[in-house]
């Protein structure tokens, strides 16, 4: 690890916490070059739904390369771009009665987001957007402004203008109605701002602690910002392509969203590609009003096609389903074993957490669920989460392993804990 912390900016942060070099990665697996193998509770942060190397997809990218396919083309069309467009709008928009437009944004999530800002404020001729407190967009400067992480936002190093921050679905407990909050404020013309020109919403706050936005809450989000004219983007980037179940987050809700941005695990490879869907009205674009050198990533559109294939019909996302119950009972076994250290469960699909109400706890244990061959990230404002984040491809016995080395890792970090206090 010398060579990084010798060449490599003091901005890096992953490779501090699972500090060994990975040499090779399939399925759910990651291999170091000692040979020691860890199951990956991380999956590149969202962008591996479909397992590392999945043999399907690189199957379609070596057959691609080995003929010469165009890698690089801007936004020129390609017949690479033409079968992913095709694809996408047989197998996902179509069958979902979504009118979506496909705008191909530079590569990463971030850029996906700052396009859509665009959009809604060139659309609606307004400034303003609403965004949710703990929600992460991205780290650009327009993403940054809607982000809750103070830390994070103060990275920008100016002041980020023009975003307001409401509180997300139980931010003040059950009792007291969020979206009415800002039904309220929109219903004011003397409420400082005027009206914004859109609200964005995670429906999951997956970076912010893995907090889950209810289908009424969403559906009644959806029903004000229509009332006052106000888009709504849902940021599919974690949360899409599967991962709470189906493939888009808010469709258990039954909403359509103005704008939805997504990333991540829309390549199906981890190869750089992010998307914005806007709805035909909404897509007021001229033409290279908003461009990137990158938004032409012909591998990525290859891997993207085929992994629609997983989507022709329901029954991966019932597997998902299924796995997502599996994964869930055992982690509530976990936390009730673990009474005494306040711990509870919280999530939806495959993406579920550990919440600790110890502070710090989270993070010791995901340190030695590292040493136990687990790899598992903290997630919410105070790193109180565990984030169970693994590809949607994942085996039951994969699960079960891995929960258990979860379980083994939290009971060790408490006896340490007892053992410092005694001797103490």
């Amino acid at each position: 690890m010398k060579v990084f912390a010798l060449l490599e900016s003091e901005v890096r942060s992953y490779s501090r916490k699972f500090p060994t070099v990975f040499t090779a990665a399939s399925g759910c697996r990651l291999t170091d070059e000692r040979g020691r193998s860890y199951l990956d509770f991380f999956s590149g942060a969202g962008a591996l739904n479909y397992g590392h190397n999945n043999p399907h997809l690189k199957q379609a990218l070596i057959e691609y390369i080995a003929a010469d396919g165009p890698t690089h083309s801007l936004d020129m069309a390609t017949s690479a771009k033409r079968e992913f467009l095709e694809k996408f709008h047989a197998v996902i928009l179509e069958p979902r009665k979504l009118r979506y437009k496909v705008q191909f944004t530079g590569p990463t999530g971030t850029n996906a987001v700052e396009a859509a800002l665009k959009l809604a404020r060139k659309f609606t001729g307004r400034q303003t957007v609403v965004h949710f407190m703990n929600a992460f967009h991205g780290m650009t400067m327009g993403s940054l402004s809607v982000g809750g992480n103070v830390s994070k936002r103060a990275s920008a190093g100016v002041p980020l203008h023009s975003t307001l921050p409401m509180f997300f679905d139980g931010d003040l407990g059950p009792h007291n109605d969020t979206i009415e909050y800002l039904n309220a404020f929109l219903d004011n013309p003397e409420n400082g701002v005027g009206l914004p020109a859109a609200v964005i919403v995670e429906t999951v706050q997956a970076e912010g602690g893995v907090k889950v936005a209810s289908r009424e809450w969403l559906r009644r989000l959806r029903e004000v910002t229509r009332r006052y004219g106000v888009l709504l983007i849902v940021d599919d980037i974690q949360t899409g392509c599967g991962r709470t179940g189906d493939f888009f987050s808010f469709e258990d809700a039954g909403i359509v969203p103005d704008i939805v941005c997504l990333s991540k695990s829309i390549s199906g490879y981890g190869l750089p590609m992010s998307l914005v869907l806007m709805l035909p009205e909404v897509d007021v674009w001229e033409a290279g009003e908003h461009n990137g050198t990158f938004r032409g990533n012909n591998l990525a559109f290859v891997t993207a096609a085929k992994a629609l294939d997983y989507w022709r019909d329901d029954s991966f996302s019932r597997e998902i389903g299924e796995t997502s119950r599996y994964a869930a009972a055992l982690l509530n076994q976990v936390a009730q074993c673990e009474s005494e250290s306040r711990v509870h469960v919280r999530g939806r699909g495959l993406m579920q957490a550990l919440v600790f109400e110890e502070e710090g706890l989270a993070q010791e244990v995901s340190r030695a669920a590292f040493d136990h061959g687990l790899i598992i990230e903290t997630c919410g404002p105070r790193d109180e989460a565990l984030k169970f984040l693994p590809p949607l491809t994942i085996s039951r016995q994969e699960v079960e392993e891995g929960i258990s080395i979860l379980a083994e890792s939290l009971s060790a970090v408490k006896e340490d804990q007892e053992v410092a206090l005694a001797v103490g």
